[in-house]
Formats: C-alpha cells, structure tokens, sequence
C-alpha cells in the first residue's frame, strides 16, 4: 500500500513537473493520470506535506524567479510562461511569497527557491525509530544531507546552498550535525550551536514527517547534548504565505513565539524551547551518571 502511494504521487509530481508551463489543477491531474482528485490530493498531501495547488504554485514562482535572473525576458513575458493572467496578478503573489516585488529581485541578482523537485523514495523501511538511532554526522553523510537540504527548502527562505555547505562541513567538525537514516535514506538532520543552544537547520523528509522525528531530534538536544538548556529556532513569521506548516509544527513540538527578526533580509521569529524541569532534569542527570559509573563510559 506505501509502494502504490508513493508510486502515484511520484506520477504526480512527473507530470507537473513536464506540465508546469501549461493550466494545472487538481483536476485536470487527477484526470490526466486516472484517479479519483479526492484520492489523489489526499495521498499527495500526506506524502509530500504540500497541497498539489501549493506545490504547483511555488515551483512556478521558483522557475520564474530563476528567470528574473537569469535572462532577459520580460516580467509580463515571464508572468505569462508561470501561468499568470496579468502581471499585476503575478507581482502580487511573487511579492507575497519572496517578500519582494519580481523587478527588486531582477535587481538583486541573487536567485533562491522556494520549492525545488521533490524526488520520493521508496516506502519507508521503518515506522518507528529511537532516539539512539540517531548520530553524528560525518563527511560520508553530506551528499544525502544535502539531498534532504533540496526536499525541505521550503523551511528555509533565502539559504545559500553553497555557503551553507560550506559551513556544514565545520559542523560535523564540531559535532554539531546530526543524521537519522532509514537503511541508506537519509530522513532527519539536524545542525546547532552548543554555545547558543540555537538549532540552525532541521529537516525532516516529507515522506516521514508524521513519524515523530522531530521530537526525537528534540529529546536528544534535550538530554544528552544541550542538557538544561533553552532550544531555539527561527521560522516564519505568522500569517507569512510562503510557509507551509513549520510555525504550527513548531507550536506543537511546545516551542513558544519570542522576538520578531529580519535574517538576511527575510522576516522571521524567534521560537524557543523552555528546558524541562528541575525536577526531570536532576532525576535524568542522576540516571546518566549512575550509567555512566556502571558502564566506564564518560558523558
């Protein structure tokens, strides 16, 4: 049954992605593949995290923007190949989503997505996994942790793909990168400061996004690496149409709203993530080096 989902929203996805220039719809999808539409934006959603309508809608403002910037084309000319009545129309849900109008961004010359091709994997191995699954990452880990870096850019406005490699090769120096698999997948990273107690980048493959990988990533902070400490994190502002669930996710995962921020000319929140309490914190304190008396291991 996994196998069967991610087969047809793989479909999906193939023929928007051959089609992204001509009039997309839900139904005209559900259509052209032979599916139910309320089937298909069901399993599409779950699997991906997107709506077919919103991953449509940011792959044409990620292909137009590359357009803004990379040739000579009109912005009518480009509203129209995005599939776009008017400029007008155009303007403002590029202005909506990028934060700036499309002739700022041709200026700027600086080309970011919002949404690249999601490419899915076969169904997932597993179903549950444990906090100790996780690890350090190393060298050997980059080219799959960017691959996830490509399928969760939505999180992350404005990131530079190659000063942010750049920098995780020092995080993984530091121990600061972690990597969850799934047999050769890779499903969860996670890249933080120790000295600031601040999470930088956390990823979580759409495909397992319902199991639970964030608070694992979470309880491992918590516990063994940034212990008593405050957690934070940025995302979007509330209201922000570009995002695509973080703020509600994060809410959930029990980080509170702080100071509003502008990262790299982007508008973005503070989150954080209050330490447990005195009470659990002695009492896993206490468990950790009783452990680690019986074990000789040093924590």
């Amino acid at each position: 049954m996994q196998n069967q989902t991610v087969h047809i929203t793989a479909q999906a996805i193939q023929y928007i992605e051959n089609h992204l220039n001509h009039k997309l719809d839900l139904d005209s999808i559900a259509a052209a593949l032979n599916y139910s539409k309320f089937h298909l934006h069901r399993i599409f959603k779950k699997t991906t995290g997107l709506t077919i309508h919103n991953y449509i809608q940011r792959r044409r403002l990620t292909e137009a923007a590359k357009l803004l910037v990379s040739s000579q084309k009109s912005i009518i000319d480009i509203a129209l190949i995005s599939g776009y009545e008017s400029q007008q129309a155009f303007t403002g849900i590029f202005k909506a989503m990028y934060k700036t109008t499309p002739a700022h961004f041709r200026e700027t010359n600086v080309f970011y997505p919002l949404q690249l091709e999601i490419f899915l994997t076969a169904a997932p191995g597993k179903t549950s996994f444990l906090k100790e699954d996780i690890q350090f990452a190393t060298p050997a880990d980059i080219d799959d942790w960017m691959a996830l870096v490509n399928l969760t850019i939505d999180g992350y406005p404005c990131l530079n793909k190659n000063e942010y490699k750049a920098q995780l090769h020092q995080y993984i120096t530091n121990k600061n990168a972690l990597i969850l698999r799934d047999e050769r997948t890779a499903i969860g990273i996670l890249g933080f400061s120790a000295d600031t107690g601040n999470i930088d980048f956390l990823a979580i493959h759409p495909q397992y996004r319902h199991s639970e990988i964030a608070q694992l990533f979470l309880d491992k902070l918590a516990d063994d690496l940034l212990f008593g400490k405050e957690i934070s994190l940025t995302t979007y502002r509330t209201g922000d149409k570009a995002d695509t669930g973080y703020r509600e996710e994060y809410r959930r995962l029990g980080f509170a709203e702080r100071e509003l921020l502008v990262e790299y000319g982007y508008p973005t929140q503070r989150f954080v993530l209050l330490p447990k309490n005195k009470e659990d914190t002695d009492h896993a304190r206490n468990t950790k080096k009783n452990a680690g008396k019986s074990s000789g291991t040093i924590f």
